[in-house]
Protein backbone atom coordinates (compact mmCIF):
# COMPACT_ATOMS: atom_id res chain seq x y z
CA UNK A 1 0.00 0.00 0.00
CA UNK A 2 1.35 3.43 -0.95
CA UNK A 3 1.22 6.16 1.67
CA UNK A 4 1.47 9.72 0.39
CA UNK A 5 4.35 11.52 2.15
CA UNK A 6 3.50 14.66 4.06
CA UNK A 7 4.90 18.06 3.15
CA UNK A 8 7.18 17.96 6.21
CA UNK A 9 8.58 14.59 5.12
CA UNK A 10 9.23 15.88 1.61
CA UNK A 11 11.01 18.97 2.94
CA UNK A 12 13.26 16.80 5.12
CA UNK A 13 13.99 14.40 2.26
CA UNK A 14 14.77 17.17 -0.22
CA UNK A 15 16.86 19.15 2.27
CA UNK A 16 18.96 16.12 3.17
CA UNK A 17 19.43 15.23 -0.49
CA UNK A 18 20.56 18.76 -1.40
CA UNK A 19 22.96 18.92 1.55
CA UNK A 20 24.48 15.55 0.71
CA UNK A 21 25.00 16.38 -2.95
CA UNK A 22 26.53 19.77 -2.12
CA UNK A 23 28.51 18.20 0.73
CA UNK A 24 27.27 20.80 3.19
CA UNK A 25 27.35 20.29 6.94
CA UNK A 26 26.22 23.48 8.61
CA UNK A 27 23.91 25.69 6.55
CA UNK A 28 22.11 28.78 7.75
CA UNK A 29 18.34 28.45 7.98
CA UNK A 30 17.74 31.04 5.25
CA UNK A 31 20.53 29.88 2.97
CA UNK A 32 19.84 29.34 -0.73
CA UNK A 33 20.03 25.57 -0.32
CA UNK A 34 17.24 25.65 2.27
CA UNK A 35 15.04 27.74 -0.01
CA UNK A 36 15.62 25.47 -3.02
CA UNK A 37 14.82 22.39 -0.96
CA UNK A 38 11.51 23.82 0.27
CA UNK A 39 10.47 24.96 -3.20
CA UNK A 40 11.16 21.53 -4.69
CA UNK A 41 9.36 19.83 -1.81
CA UNK A 42 6.31 22.03 -2.38
CA UNK A 43 6.23 21.16 -6.08
CA UNK A 44 6.55 17.45 -5.30
CA UNK A 45 3.79 17.68 -2.69
CA UNK A 46 1.43 19.25 -5.26
CA UNK A 47 2.22 16.51 -7.77
CA UNK A 48 1.58 13.82 -5.17
CA UNK A 49 -1.79 15.47 -4.45
CA UNK A 50 -2.74 15.52 -8.11
CA UNK A 51 -1.76 11.87 -8.56
CA UNK A 52 -3.80 10.95 -5.48
CA UNK A 53 -6.82 12.79 -6.90
CA UNK A 54 -6.41 11.15 -10.32
CA UNK A 55 -6.24 7.73 -8.66
CA UNK A 56 -9.73 8.35 -7.25
CA UNK A 57 -11.13 9.32 -10.65
CA UNK A 58 -10.11 6.05 -12.33
CA UNK A 59 -12.23 4.04 -9.86
CA UNK A 60 -15.98 4.34 -10.35
CA UNK A 61 -17.02 4.35 -6.71
CA UNK A 62 -14.70 7.28 -5.86
CA UNK A 63 -14.87 9.31 -9.10
CA UNK A 64 -16.20 12.86 -8.93
CA UNK A 65 -18.05 15.35 -11.11
CA UNK A 66 -17.18 15.15 -14.83
CA UNK A 67 -15.19 11.94 -14.36
CA UNK A 68 -18.18 10.31 -12.69
CA UNK A 69 -20.42 11.54 -15.51
CA UNK A 70 -18.00 10.08 -18.06
CA UNK A 71 -18.07 6.69 -16.33
CA UNK A 72 -21.86 6.84 -16.10
CA UNK A 73 -22.21 7.62 -19.81
CA UNK A 74 -20.43 4.35 -20.65
CA UNK A 75 -23.41 2.50 -19.13
CA UNK A 76 -25.99 4.92 -20.49
CA UNK A 77 -26.71 6.55 -17.14
CA UNK A 78 -27.15 10.32 -17.29
CA UNK A 79 -27.08 12.85 -14.47
CA UNK A 80 -30.59 14.19 -13.81
CA UNK A 81 -30.79 17.91 -14.55
CA UNK A 82 -32.35 20.48 -12.26
CA UNK A 83 -36.01 21.25 -12.97
CA UNK A 84 -38.05 24.36 -12.12
CA UNK A 85 -40.99 24.34 -9.74
CA UNK A 86 -44.29 24.79 -11.58
CA UNK A 87 -47.78 25.63 -10.42
CA UNK A 88 -50.28 28.46 -10.61
CA UNK A 89 -50.54 32.16 -9.81
CA UNK A 90 -53.55 34.40 -9.22
CA UNK A 91 -53.64 38.09 -10.22
CA UNK A 92 -56.25 40.62 -9.11
CA UNK A 93 -57.35 42.81 -12.02
CA UNK A 94 -59.70 45.73 -12.65
CA UNK A 95 -62.21 46.33 -15.43
CA UNK A 96 -60.46 46.94 -18.74
CA UNK A 97 -57.14 45.54 -17.59
CA UNK A 98 -54.59 44.58 -20.23
CA UNK A 99 -53.98 40.92 -20.99
CA UNK A 100 -51.08 39.32 -19.15
CA UNK A 101 -48.57 37.83 -21.62
CA UNK A 102 -46.59 34.64 -21.19
CA UNK A 103 -43.20 35.31 -19.66
CA UNK A 104 -44.50 37.94 -17.22
CA UNK A 105 -42.05 38.05 -14.31
CA UNK A 106 -42.99 38.17 -10.65
CA UNK A 107 -40.62 38.23 -7.71
CA UNK A 108 -40.74 37.12 -4.08
CA UNK A 109 -39.41 39.22 -1.21
CA UNK A 110 -36.10 37.32 -1.26
CA UNK A 111 -35.62 37.93 -4.98
CA UNK A 112 -36.71 34.54 -6.35
CA UNK A 113 -38.40 35.00 -9.71
CA UNK A 114 -41.25 33.13 -11.40
CA UNK A 115 -42.71 33.67 -14.86
CA UNK A 116 -46.06 32.89 -16.42
CA UNK A 117 -45.94 30.13 -19.02
CA UNK A 118 -49.05 31.04 -21.05
CA UNK A 119 -50.90 34.15 -22.18
CA UNK A 120 -53.75 35.21 -19.87
CA UNK A 121 -56.85 36.78 -21.34
CA UNK A 122 -58.27 38.88 -18.52
CA UNK A 123 -61.96 38.40 -17.73
CA UNK A 124 -63.51 39.34 -14.40
CA UNK A 125 -61.61 40.40 -11.31
CA UNK A 126 -59.29 37.42 -10.98
CA UNK A 127 -56.83 36.05 -13.51
CA UNK A 128 -55.17 32.67 -12.91
CA UNK A 129 -52.26 31.34 -14.92
CA UNK A 130 -49.64 28.65 -14.92
CA UNK A 131 -46.25 29.69 -13.62
CA UNK A 132 -42.72 28.30 -13.44
CA UNK A 133 -39.64 29.26 -11.46
CA UNK A 134 -37.01 31.05 -13.52
CA UNK A 135 -34.17 29.15 -11.85
CA UNK A 136 -34.55 25.36 -11.65
CA UNK A 137 -34.13 24.18 -8.05
CA UNK A 138 -35.95 22.25 -5.36
CA UNK A 139 -36.17 25.43 -3.29
CA UNK A 140 -38.84 26.72 -5.68
CA UNK A 141 -41.33 24.24 -4.23
CA UNK A 142 -41.28 26.14 -0.93
CA UNK A 143 -43.03 29.33 -2.11
CA UNK A 144 -46.58 27.95 -1.99
CA UNK A 145 -49.21 30.63 -1.19
CA UNK A 146 -46.60 33.39 -0.97
CA UNK A 147 -47.21 36.92 -2.17
CA UNK A 148 -45.14 38.07 -5.14
CA UNK A 149 -44.73 41.37 -6.96
CA UNK A 150 -44.81 42.16 -10.65
CA UNK A 151 -41.35 43.07 -11.93
CA UNK A 152 -42.91 45.27 -14.64
CA UNK A 153 -46.34 46.86 -13.97
CA UNK A 154 -49.26 45.95 -16.26
CA UNK A 155 -52.21 48.25 -16.85
CA UNK A 156 -55.15 47.33 -14.60
CA UNK A 157 -53.32 44.51 -12.82
CA UNK A 158 -52.44 44.82 -9.15
CA UNK A 159 -48.71 44.69 -8.54
CA UNK A 160 -49.09 41.92 -5.97
CA UNK A 161 -50.20 38.38 -6.82
CA UNK A 162 -50.42 35.07 -4.96
CA UNK A 163 -48.67 31.85 -5.88
CA UNK A 164 -50.71 28.66 -5.68
CA UNK A 165 -49.52 25.06 -5.25
CA UNK A 166 -45.99 24.49 -6.55
CA UNK A 167 -44.18 21.23 -7.19
CA UNK A 168 -41.72 19.50 -9.50
CA UNK A 169 -38.67 21.59 -8.67
CA UNK A 170 -35.49 19.60 -8.22
CA UNK A 171 -31.77 20.28 -7.87
CA UNK A 172 -29.06 18.98 -10.16
CA UNK A 173 -28.51 15.35 -9.21
CA UNK A 174 -25.71 14.97 -6.69
CA UNK A 175 -22.60 12.87 -7.23
CA UNK A 176 -23.73 10.44 -4.53
CA UNK A 177 -27.12 9.88 -6.18
CA UNK A 178 -25.61 9.46 -9.64
CA UNK A 179 -22.97 7.08 -8.27
CA UNK A 180 -25.61 4.97 -6.52
CA UNK A 181 -27.63 4.62 -9.74
CA UNK A 182 -24.50 3.81 -11.75
CA UNK A 183 -23.34 1.12 -9.31
CA UNK A 184 -26.84 -0.35 -9.30
CA UNK A 185 -26.79 -0.43 -13.11
CA UNK A 186 -23.45 -2.24 -13.08
CA UNK A 187 -24.17 -4.66 -10.24
CA UNK A 188 -27.74 -5.41 -11.32
CA UNK A 189 -27.86 -5.27 -15.14
CA UNK A 190 -31.25 -4.77 -16.83
CA UNK A 191 -33.29 -7.96 -16.95
CA UNK A 192 -35.97 -6.93 -19.41
CA UNK A 193 -38.40 -5.76 -16.76
CA UNK A 194 -37.55 -7.25 -13.36
CA UNK A 195 -38.44 -5.44 -10.13
CA UNK A 196 -35.14 -3.57 -9.98
CA UNK A 197 -35.59 -2.32 -13.55
CA UNK A 198 -38.83 -0.57 -12.59
CA UNK A 199 -37.12 1.08 -9.62
CA UNK A 200 -34.25 2.33 -11.79
CA UNK A 201 -36.59 3.55 -14.52
CA UNK A 202 -38.55 5.50 -11.93
CA UNK A 203 -35.45 7.13 -10.47
CA UNK A 204 -34.11 7.99 -13.94
CA UNK A 205 -37.31 9.58 -15.30
CA UNK A 206 -36.63 13.25 -16.24
CA UNK A 207 -39.03 15.62 -14.52
CA UNK A 208 -40.42 12.93 -12.25
CA UNK A 209 -38.41 14.04 -9.24
CA UNK A 210 -38.35 10.54 -7.73
CA UNK A 211 -35.78 10.02 -5.00
CA UNK A 212 -37.02 6.67 -3.65
CA UNK A 213 -39.07 4.03 -5.44
CA UNK A 214 -40.47 0.55 -4.84
CA UNK A 215 -41.82 -2.09 -7.17
CA UNK A 216 -44.52 -4.60 -6.16
CA UNK A 217 -44.94 -7.43 -8.71
CA UNK A 218 -48.54 -8.50 -9.40
CA UNK A 219 -49.82 -5.97 -6.87
CA UNK A 220 -53.17 -5.64 -8.65
CA UNK A 221 -53.41 -9.13 -10.12
CA UNK A 222 -51.61 -11.34 -12.60
CA UNK A 223 -49.61 -9.41 -15.19
CA UNK A 224 -49.71 -6.16 -13.20
CA UNK A 225 -46.87 -4.15 -11.68
CA UNK A 226 -47.26 -1.57 -8.94
CA UNK A 227 -44.69 1.22 -8.70
CA UNK A 228 -44.72 3.60 -5.74
CA UNK A 229 -42.34 6.51 -5.31
CA UNK A 230 -41.72 9.68 -3.32
CA UNK A 231 -40.00 12.97 -4.08
CA UNK A 232 -37.96 14.07 -1.08
CA UNK A 233 -37.08 17.29 -2.87
CA UNK A 234 -40.72 18.40 -2.62
CA UNK A 235 -40.38 19.02 1.11
CA UNK A 236 -40.72 17.06 4.33
CA UNK A 237 -43.44 14.96 5.90
CA UNK A 238 -46.42 14.29 3.65
CA UNK A 239 -45.10 16.93 1.21
CA UNK A 240 -42.76 14.29 -0.22
CA UNK A 241 -45.69 12.62 -1.98
CA UNK A 242 -45.56 13.17 -5.76
CA UNK A 243 -48.07 15.31 -7.58
CA UNK A 244 -50.32 14.08 -10.37
CA UNK A 245 -47.98 15.72 -12.89
CA UNK A 246 -44.95 13.91 -11.50
CA UNK A 247 -46.80 10.59 -11.55
CA UNK A 248 -47.78 11.21 -15.17
CA UNK A 249 -44.16 11.99 -16.12
CA UNK A 250 -42.94 8.70 -14.69
CA UNK A 251 -45.82 6.70 -16.16
CA UNK A 252 -44.99 8.03 -19.62
CA UNK A 253 -41.28 7.32 -19.15
CA UNK A 254 -41.87 3.73 -17.98
CA UNK A 255 -44.35 3.08 -20.80
CA UNK A 256 -41.52 3.52 -23.28
CA UNK A 257 -39.36 0.93 -21.53
CA UNK A 258 -41.60 -1.71 -19.95
CA UNK A 259 -42.40 -5.10 -21.47
CA UNK A 260 -45.46 -4.78 -23.71
CA UNK A 261 -47.41 -7.34 -21.67
CA UNK A 262 -46.99 -5.58 -18.31
CA UNK A 263 -49.83 -3.48 -16.92
CA UNK A 264 -48.07 -0.85 -14.83
CA UNK A 265 -49.71 1.35 -12.19
CA UNK A 266 -47.61 4.22 -10.85
CA UNK A 267 -48.93 5.78 -7.67
CA UNK A 268 -48.08 7.78 -4.58
CA UNK A 269 -47.98 5.80 -1.34
CA UNK A 270 -50.15 6.83 1.60
CA UNK A 271 -48.15 8.93 4.08
CA UNK A 272 -48.51 7.78 7.69
CA UNK A 273 -47.11 10.35 10.17
CA UNK A 274 -45.09 8.81 13.00
CA UNK A 275 -45.25 10.80 16.24
CA UNK A 276 -42.64 10.47 18.97
CA UNK A 277 -42.68 11.18 22.69
CA UNK A 278 -39.28 11.61 24.35
CA UNK A 279 -38.85 12.08 28.09
CA UNK A 280 -35.87 13.40 30.01
CA UNK A 281 -33.72 14.42 27.06
CA UNK A 282 -30.28 15.48 28.28
CA UNK A 283 -29.13 18.06 27.51
CA UNK A 284 -32.66 19.43 27.06
CA UNK A 285 -31.85 22.29 24.71
CA UNK A 286 -33.50 23.47 21.51
CA UNK A 287 -30.37 22.55 19.54
CA UNK A 288 -30.40 19.02 20.94
CA UNK A 289 -34.11 18.61 20.21
CA UNK A 290 -33.49 19.64 16.62
CA UNK A 291 -30.59 17.19 16.35
CA UNK A 292 -32.75 14.32 17.63
CA UNK A 293 -35.61 15.27 15.32
CA UNK A 294 -33.24 15.34 12.34
CA UNK A 295 -31.87 11.88 13.18
CA UNK A 296 -35.38 10.42 13.48
CA UNK A 297 -36.45 12.00 10.17
CA UNK A 298 -33.32 10.59 8.52
CA UNK A 299 -34.13 7.12 9.88
CA UNK A 300 -37.64 7.21 8.42
CA UNK A 301 -36.25 8.36 5.07
CA UNK A 302 -33.59 5.62 5.00
CA UNK A 303 -35.65 2.67 6.19
CA UNK A 304 -39.23 3.67 5.45
CA UNK A 305 -40.89 1.80 2.59
CA UNK A 306 -44.36 0.56 1.71
CA UNK A 307 -45.18 -2.52 3.74
CA UNK A 308 -41.91 -2.18 5.66
CA UNK A 309 -41.01 -2.09 9.34
CA UNK A 310 -39.12 0.50 11.38
CA UNK A 311 -37.54 -1.33 14.29
CA UNK A 312 -37.84 0.15 17.78
CA UNK A 313 -34.15 -0.55 18.36
CA UNK A 314 -33.31 1.54 15.29
CA UNK A 315 -35.39 4.44 16.60
CA UNK A 316 -33.46 4.34 19.87
CA UNK A 317 -30.17 4.14 17.99
CA UNK A 318 -31.15 7.17 15.91
CA UNK A 319 -31.81 9.27 19.01
CA UNK A 320 -28.53 8.13 20.57
CA UNK A 321 -26.73 9.14 17.35
CA UNK A 322 -27.72 12.79 17.79
CA UNK A 323 -24.62 14.88 18.49
CA UNK A 324 -24.36 15.77 22.17
CA UNK A 325 -27.14 13.44 23.37
CA UNK A 326 -26.45 12.02 26.84
CA UNK A 327 -29.69 10.45 28.05
CA UNK A 328 -33.39 10.08 27.22
CA UNK A 329 -36.39 7.76 27.51
CA UNK A 330 -38.41 6.94 24.38
CA UNK A 331 -42.05 6.73 25.51
CA UNK A 332 -43.73 6.32 22.13
CA UNK A 333 -43.62 4.47 19.85
CA UNK A 334 -43.33 1.56 22.27
CA UNK A 335 -43.01 -1.12 19.56
CA UNK A 336 -41.90 -1.61 15.98
CA UNK A 337 -43.74 0.49 13.38
CA UNK A 338 -45.27 -1.78 10.74
CA UNK A 339 -46.61 -0.29 7.51
CA UNK A 340 -49.31 -1.86 5.40
CA UNK A 341 -48.83 -2.32 1.67
CA UNK A 342 -49.02 1.08 0.01
CA UNK A 343 -48.20 3.02 3.21
CA UNK A 344 -44.96 4.83 3.99
CA UNK A 345 -43.89 6.38 7.30
CA UNK A 346 -43.16 10.11 7.41
CA UNK A 347 -41.96 12.32 10.21
CA UNK A 348 -44.76 13.56 12.44
CA UNK A 349 -44.41 15.53 15.67
CA UNK A 350 -42.09 15.09 18.64
CA UNK A 351 -43.40 15.72 22.15
CA UNK A 352 -40.76 16.52 24.76
CA UNK A 353 -41.50 15.65 28.39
Amino acid sequence: MFNRPSLADLINRTTNDVFQRLQLDNVLRRADAQVYARVLAGVAHGLYGFIEWISRQIIIDTAEAEFLERWASVWGVQRLVATPATGSIAFTVTLGAADIPAGTLVQTLDGTQFQTTADITVAGNLATASVAAVNPAAAGNGYVNQTVNLVTPILGVQTTATLGPLSGGSDLESDDSLRARLLNRIQQPPQGGDANDYVQWTLAAPGGGATRAWCVPEQFGQGTVGVAFVCDGNGTGAAILPTAAQIAEIENFIDGLRPVTAHVTVYAPVAVPVNFTVEGLSPDTLAEQRAVTAELADLLAREGQPGGTILLSHMRSAISAAAGEWDYVLITPAANIVMSAGQIPVMGSVTWL
